[in-house]
């Protein structure tokens, strides 16, 4: 079995383990008479000291919590520390690491030059930004500690193997550990050395018992220049750099819970407004066909003027059944970003923070997805009354989601001061921009952005659902509100005939009819203006809308009982903002003129639209008709757009003996899972999906 088939094997059966933060708390505990500060401090310094450094047979890049504790600490951190863990992740809500930290610094200057600059911003400052400052040195300086440690067990492990190709490696680990990230990256090996550790590092955030998802940013454009300059000196092989970027997809499979999203971005634009596209951009696309794990999440962004090779890459990749890469409107993301008021040097450098959400890189502290809502319940909500006309039940919902989005920006908004009034996050504070200059903490307002994004969920079943209710009570006056809500109630029992005609005869958006596809341009356009009115409590904190789900589809519909547009109780809502599942009846091209109808540009917070492709109708014709697809998607301004070319008979076996379908990988609403890991409601809900052939 080769090196990267015994990695992957690794990630498949994950663990990760939780010694980062009993150490943390085993100090935290002893120091209850200090500032929080210094006691937090002290405590990261004793955990990333003691913290294991763990290295796994055929591993390259290194930097793993995927190994368990022994059993004596893992019964103490249970009975003793798990309960203080608790506390203080209770005592600080919302949201982090839905972003990408500045690599391009810490690959230039390396951390001891951060410290650098820290100590010039400590010449002349006040005391409390001094606390902060020697906070920040000292967590920088134990990460170092903590490569140090890796370059000692790498050597040990050298002088324990009779492998000469293995000690090589090691050796070679042991090298590049003692150089960086401390220092700045001179080869390709180093920068991605550099780049995994510290991500690994600020995964490990003692506050946080939530998983951390940081994403590898732009690699196409940072490790660009060490390829270059390693493919000139003969240093590095196209294949050994393959290699090398398909360790580090394997690296997030082993720091990443599943059901989440982390990943990377290729293509684009740079801050010149220059095309990306070179071999990285390809080869961190193979990685996908290369490892066949559900990480790394993959963003081509898709500009006009990019060689039509990238994006046929990404469908030849795509049209073998991986749910990677997700193609994204590059031009009109940046349009967004710039109506959100990023200056046009910083608008391409973007990254899909987790599924389809978008931050700025390297500057940013947003919350994304915060909170969601169920449209189609708000309502179920108001149909406890009658309406004169249909233009008075649209106002009485729109005043009904106001209130809404109002309430639900105020939570938000408070979380954001309790998570200041009781936490800090220093370490990760020294890779995001502006906190070293305020000589502020990120969870204070350091950084440079600090949008809330609010998602909403199920606006397809809401347009479908309104349409259905003009169509049946105002237009035909075949029932009223009060009985249409009682059928409703009652999971249509009793009136299937009902659900059948509304399902089967009243038009659905998703095929490209006028008619009804307006409405979700109302929707969105009323969500995006409600949003303006509302700012967080620091610079640049907008509210910023998305229409996407992750998995927050198949939990809501969970919940919620049957709706005006068919769809039975309990059922999930719809997946994305395209057509509701099975609901598309004119084929992809009608779709995806519906899902184009409205304006993405507004929603930086996330647009997904998914289409599903029969895996036994594609050929060679039928994945340039992808391509084509996805052009025209593009070109009629769609945001991002997600492909599954699976057969539902697989889907099918999956579910009678899922042990053989460990590694099958699915698309759901923004990001990929394991589909045997699916609940059982969400693998109907993808096998429910329209199949296009083509």
């Amino acid at each position: 079995m080769d090196r990267i088939e015994i990695l992957r094997e690794k990630a498949l059966n994950l663990w990760l383990d939780d010694e980062f933060y009993y150490l943390f708390f085993t100090k935290y505990e002893t120091l209850d008479d200090l500032p929080f500060t210094e006691r937090y401090t002290q405590s990261f310094e004793y955990m990333f000291s003691n913290l294991r450094p763990i290295i796994f047979p055929g591993e390259l890049i290194v930097g793993s919590r995927c190994e368990p504790m022994p059993k004596e600490k893992l019964d103490e951190w249970e009975e003793k520390y798990r309960a203080q863990a608790l506390a203080m992740a209770r005592m600080s809500p919302g949201q982090d690491s839905h972003m990408t930290v500045d690599y391009d610094t810490l690959l230039s200057l390396g951390i001891n030059g951060i410290i650098s600059k820290i100590d010039s911003y400590m010449a002349n400052c006040d005391e409390e930004k001094l606390t902060f400052y020697d906070s920040c040195k000292r967590c920088l300086k134990a990460i170092i500690k903590h490569s140090e440690n890796y370059s000692e067990r790498a050597l040990q492990l050298s002088r324990e193997t009779n492998d000469e190709q293995r000690k090589a490696e090691l050796i070679k680990i042991a090298e590049i550990c003692k150089k960086v990230p401390a220092e700045p990256a001179e080869t390709f090996h180093e920068a991605i050395q550099s780049v995994h550790f510290v991500t690994h590092c600020l995964t490990l955030h003692p506050a946080r018992l939530n998983c951390q998802q940081f994403q590898l940013g732009r690699p196409d454009r940072y490790l660009l220049p060490y390829y270059e300059k390693d493919i000139a000196n003969g240093t590095l092989t196209d294949e050994y750099a393959q290699l090398l970027l398909d360790c580090l997809g394997i690296q997030i499979n082993m720091r990443v819970h599943r059901g989440l999203s982390s990943g990377y971005m290729v293509g684009g634009r740079d801050k010149n407004g220059n095309i990306v596209a070179n071999p990285l951009t390809k080869m961190c696309m193979q990685v996908i066909e290369d490892i066949r794990l559900v990480y790394p999440s993959v963003g081509l962004c898709y500009t006009e003027g990019m060689p039509h090779e990238y994006l046929e890459k990404a469908c030849s990749i795509l049209a073998k059944g991986h749910s990677h890469p997700a193609i994204f409107n590059d031009d009109i993301i940046t349009k967004g970003l710039k109506h959100y008021g990023i200056p046009e040097q910083e608008c391409h450098d973007y990254i899909h923070s987790t599924c389809v959400e978008i931050t700025p890189i390297s500057t940013s502290n947003v919350w994304v997805a915060s909170p969601y809502t169920n449209t189609p319940l708000i309502l179920l909500d108001i149909m406890d009354k009658e309406y004169n006309t249909f233009d008075d039940l649209l106002a009485a919902y729109f005043a009904r989601l106001d209130e809404s989005i109002k309430v639900r920006f105020e939570a938000e908004r408070n979380a954001r001061y309790a998570r200041a009034e009781n936490t800090i996050n220093p370490l990760l504070s020294c890779f995001v921009n502006d906190c070293l200059e305020k000589g502020l903490d990120i969870e204070r307002g350091g950084a440079r952005y600090n949008w809330i994004m609010p998602s909403f969920v199920g606006v397809a079943n809401l347009v479908d659902s309104l349409y259905a209710i003009k169509t049946l009570v105002f237009d035909k006056k075949e029932l009223t509100i009060s009985e249409y809500k009682a059928i409703l109630d009652q999971n249509f029992e009793g009136n299937e005939a009902l659900r059948l005609r509304i399902i089967n005869k009243i038009p659905k958006y998703g095929n490209d009819i006028d008619e009804i596809d307006q409405y979700f341009g109302i929707i969105s356009d009323h969500i995006a203006n409600e949003c303006t009115k509302y700012f967080g409590p620091y610079t640049n904190g907008n509210l910023i809308p998305s229409v996407f789900c992750w998995v927050m589809h198949e939990q809501f519909g969970r919940h919620t009982i049957a709706t005006p547009d068919g769809r039975p109780a309990h059922f999930p809502l719809g997946d994305g903002s395209g057509a509701c599942q099975g609901r598309e009846m004119n084929g992809p091209t009608a779709s995806i003129l519906s899902a184009t109808k409205w304006d993405h540009s507004k929603f930086i917070g996330g647009v997904a639209v998914n289409l599903k492709f029969s895996k036994a109708s594609l050929g060679m014709d039928s994945t340039r008709t992808m391509r084509d697809i996805i052009s025209t998607y593009l070109k009629l301004g769609g945001f991002e757009v997600q492909i599954n070319v699976l057969d539902n008979e697989t889907l099918r076996k999956a579910q009678a003996t899922p042990e053989q379908y460990r590694d099958l990988v699915v698309r759901i609403g923004g990001y990929s899972d394991y589909f045997t890991a699916l609940s059982p409601q969400m693998q109907e809900e993808v096998i429910a999906r329209t199949s296009h052939v083509i």
